[in-house]
């Protein structure tokens, strides 16, 4: 079973018992703080002695002193034939008030500890504490994939609200969450008699004692000895017995004391059960600290918010789940398609590729990746495999490489097809693993390994238009993608440039609809967005949508995009026409890759043409003044300087340190923006010298052109663009 299964099951299943005892857990978090407010602590240098010789001075009858873990001073005494407990000062020994255990409800620690189920419900309770260990473990595993590994595991969280909630919260409170279950068993193992904290009897001291005068307290020379933070409790001698001994409790251990001489007796240390223990309390009650138990109140309260933010999540998933229709059986099936999704997205290109197979006649099975096999009908087989985190294999497909390095090669050609995000340096790793792992085991390829960046539909419908030539059949890819619910735009604000002889292009702004706290946890609407995500535009007619990238965020209060008119373009078109209040449809991909971290290090923002979009959205949030320096390339000046009015604006505001400009249709205006970075070559160095963070978009040309001009300039410091992406310091949205 893969972690993600695992987490998903016993999240359902067990969850709703964990939140009992979460939430119960944080009402009894309460208990300590309220005991740390209700007497004063002794002093950490008061010795033991003479707070004895003051409470046995003002308390007739007392029998015990117990200091609690908040470090008050309860003494336990009779009045008459009444037991009491009282608060006294350690001071002055003078009693303040009553104590009782605790304020609490004794139904909620029951419900706590054993469900109110007795012993059954003590093995259950039991049982949950590791069901939540168990879960722990699979998140952080889940989260260190879903981050893409720990150096991004404090990277920003994007997706749906539920899907933030539950992994921000977890990032912040799982490693509390699983010592909570980790003492909860530690403590249920004694409390079950799994283990013993002591076997050992009680020393023989009464033929020890000397039988003389007693002596004060104050006098006692072993009391003198013990530390007032390491009392436990201490057991006062009755007047009645004249063998009556001292008993002192510590966190060492316990001992026995002459009344008499004022030596200890015997002394027996505390067992490395008892010590364990007592740790597991302090750790998971928050008993002797506090601010701890405060924390432990959160967090127990916390699940709840998971198993709500789970159960969100997992109902999404299910809606979303792909059902492949039309599978034909594996045995009669002439071509098979192997799938490896983490999220499912692959799935949906695998229905295409089968339907589209299906209507020229094929035979087509569809199944997982980890089913790969050939039989004697097989003519063709596809592999569409999806690339997770740093390089690794969607969950479910984790052994099938290694299934398939075992099979013996056939004669059948097995065509690789990867999908991943060129923002993070393993993009199409795993693709690439098995494309290699097939070829070195010999099977032949129809096509060579094409990979898809960002499950871009018209990617797909090329690698179509080379695979129908080798198949030499009328083979179309239309791939109509599942899109999120799309929430309507209305347009507020339009800059128009005139491109003269070329395309025409605008700067569109829409206005930020106002959402449902339920329809942000189910993921309606339109999703949390940042400059440099994307939002797709569904236009009228077409069931696919095209993509822009943000030239604002979520805190900007509004969306802003730049278009710019493409030939026979569906959505260009629609979007240059809208008027002001005309509104289109609309749904936020997130681009985490491309994000730009909290960092003071200098930013080198490349762009060219509408490319300077997100670029724009990253200075116009940059509130921290970070350094940053704009590379812009442009046709003209006069005509395509997009967002120009802003830039000299935030040059001033001093959001923007430095504007470096290529125009390449105007005498003198510096070529192209290759030809700017390769000109300003020293203080390029310079900057990658403090470790400057390099973003780029645009066209795919351009981004080529850049990368050479960059590798060039930065050979003298032994970087280049590959080692710039190793780190994380240079991410490209090419179009």
């Amino acid at each position: 079973m893969s972690w993600k299964a695992l987490h998903r099951w016993l999240g359902l299943t067990v969850g709703t018992l964990a939140v009992v005892l979460g939430v119960s857990g944080a009402l009894l978090a309460i208990d300590p703080v309220q005991q740390a407010w209700q007497a004063p602590a002794a002093p950490r240098d008061l010795p033991v002695a003479t707070l004895v010789e003051r409470v046995t001075r003002t308390v007739p009858g007392a029998e015990e002193i117990r200091r609690l873990p908040s470090g008050a001073i309860v003494v336990f005494s009779f009045a008459g034939d009444q037991p009491q407990a009282s608060y006294v000062d350690p001071a002055a020994g003078r009693v303040l008030g009553a104590w009782q255990a605790s304020a609490l409800p004794r139904w909620v620690k029951n419900l706590h500890r054993s469900l109110l189920l007795g012993d059954a419900g003590r093995w259950g309770a039991a049982g949950i504490a590791l069901t939540m260990a168990l879960l722990c473990a699979s998140a952080l595993m889940l989260l260190l994939r879903r981050m893409g590994g720990w150096r991004r595991l404090a990277a920003r969280v994007r997706g749906s609200l539920a899907q933030r909630i539950h992994v921000v919260a977890g990032r912040v409170v799982l490693a509390v969450l699983c010592l909570t279950s980790l003492t909860a068993l530690t403590m249920s193992a004694s409390t079950l008699g799994l283990v013993a904290l002591d076997t050992r009897a009680e020393p023989d001291v009464l033929s020890q004692v000397t039988g003389q005068t007693a002596l004060p307290a104050a006098q006692l020379a072993a009391l003198q000895g013990v530390a007032m933070p390491d009392l436990r409790k201490l057991n006062i001698p009755s007047a009645s017995d004249p063998q009556d001994t001292w008993k002192v409790t510590t966190a060492q251990g316990q001992g026995w004391i002459d009344r008499y001489s004022g030596q200890m007796l015997a002394w027996q240390d505390a067992t490395l059960a008892q010590r364990t223990y007592d740790l597991a309390v302090v750790l998971h009650t928050g008993e002797a600290a506090w601010p701890w138990a405060v924390v432990l109140g959160c967090v127990g309260a916390s699940v709840l918010l998971f198993w709500l933010s789970g159960v969100v999540i997992w109902w999404q998933a299910r809606r979303l789940a792909p059902h492949i229709t039309g599978n034909a059986p594996l045995a009669q099936a002439d071509v098979l398609i192997y799938v490896a999704s983490e999220g499912g997205s692959t799935w949906a290109f695998a229905q295409t590729l089968q339907d589209a197979l299906s209507q020229v006649g094929h035979r087509v099975h569809t199944s997982a990746l980890e089913n790969f096999q050939t039989t004697a009908a097989t003519r063709q087989v596809f592999v569409l495999a999806a690339t997770y985190g740093e390089g690794q294999a969607p969950a479910h497909a984790s052994h099938a490489l290694a299934h398939i390095a075992r099979l013996k090669a056939g004669a059948v050609p097995v065509t690789v097809l990867g999908f991943g995000d060129r923002q993070f340096p393993a993009f199409c790793a795993f693709a690439q693993a098995l494309d290699e792992t097939l070829r070195t085991q010999g099977w032949p390829a129809l096509l060579p390994l094409e990979c898809i960046h960002q499950q871009s539909g018209q990617q797909f419908a090329r690698w179509g238009i080379a695979l129908a030539q080798a198949m030499g059949e009328p083979l179309v890819l239309e791939h109509v993608p599942c899109t999120p619910p799309t929430t309507p735009l209305t347009l507020t604000a339009r800059r128009d440039y005139n491109g003269g002889a070329g395309p025409a292009t605008a700067i569109l702004r829409f206005a930020w609809p106002a959402q449902t706290l339920g329809a942000r946890l189910r993921g309606h609407g339109l999703a949390r967005f940042a400059a440099g995500d994307l939002v797709g535009i569904v236009p009228p007619g077409s069931a696919v949508p095209r993509y822009y990238s943000l030239a604002s965020g979520q805190e900007d209060g509004f969306l802003e995009i730049c278009v710019r008119q493409m030939a026979g373009g569906l959505c260009s078109t629609h979007l240059l026409g809208l008027q002001l209040g005309d509104s289109t449809t609309a749904f936020i991909r997130s681009n985490p890759g491309f994000a730009l971290p909290r960092t003071r290090r200098p930013v080198l923002l490349i762009g060219a043409g509408t490319g300077v979009a997100p670029l724009a959205g990253f200075i116009r949030r940059n509130d921290r003044r970070t350094p940053m320096h704009l590379y812009f390339g442009g046709r003209d000046p006069a005509r395509d300087f997009y967002f120009g009015p802003d830039i000299q604006r935030w040059l001033v505001e001093g959001r923007l340190a430095t504007l470096h400009t290529a125009f390449s249709r105007v005498p003198d205006g510096g070529g192209y923006v290759q030809d700017a970075l390769r000109r300003d070559a020293e203080q390029l160095r310079d900057w990658a010298s403090q470790g400057a963070i390099v973003r780029v978009c645009g066209g795919r040309a351009m981004a080529q052109g850049v990368a050479e001009a960059l590798d060039a300039v930065l050979a003298p410091l032994q970087l280049s663009v590959a080692k710039l992406k190793a780190s994380e310091r240079y991410a490209e949205d090419v179009f």
